[in-house]
């Protein structure tokens, strides 16, 4: 490159670390993904929040309660409507963060986290560990 029309070396820096975290976290993105592409055709909206993909599955809250208002799998949020989306969005980039983290390990470990929690005769949701930071709307 021409002198002066190089990236700097901090911002060069910068910019892998955000590839590593984007490959590392891809395994569950790619889940996300294909969750999110079966959910189009019947109405899905789709946009790109705070580094991550947000798909609401339906244009206003369903009649009967899902059992989540969202989920994450990786960079991609799964919601049942938009309204939900916008009032989980930091909970659920606290899970984005947490996926960047694990990478491919975070849903067996999330998994295991909730059994062992289960195990000793704690909530596998509400004492989930990874929902325990999740509510504390942390930051990466």
């Amino acid at each position: 490159m021409a002198r002066g029309l190089s990236v700097p070396k901090p911002l060069r820096r910068q910019r892998l670390l955000r590839a590593a975290r984007l490959l590392w976290a891809a395994p569950n993105t790619l889940i996300g993904l294909a969750m999110g592409l079966l959910l189009l055709p019947l109405g899905a909206r789709i946009r790109r929040v705070g580094g991550a993909l947000e798909i609401a599955a339906l244009p206003r809250p369903p009649r009967r309660p899902w059992p989540f208002a969202a989920i994450t799998f990786g960079h991609v949020i799964l919601g049942t409507h938009a309204q939900a989306l916008e009032r989980l969005r930091a909970h659920e980039q606290v899970h984005v963060c947490q996926c960047e983290r694990w990478g491919p390990l975070f849903l067996p470990a999330y998994l295991l986290a909730g059994a062992w929690q289960g195990l000793r005769g704690r909530d596998v949701y509400w004492d989930n560990p990874f929902e325990v930071e999740a509510r504390r709307v942390g930051g990466c």
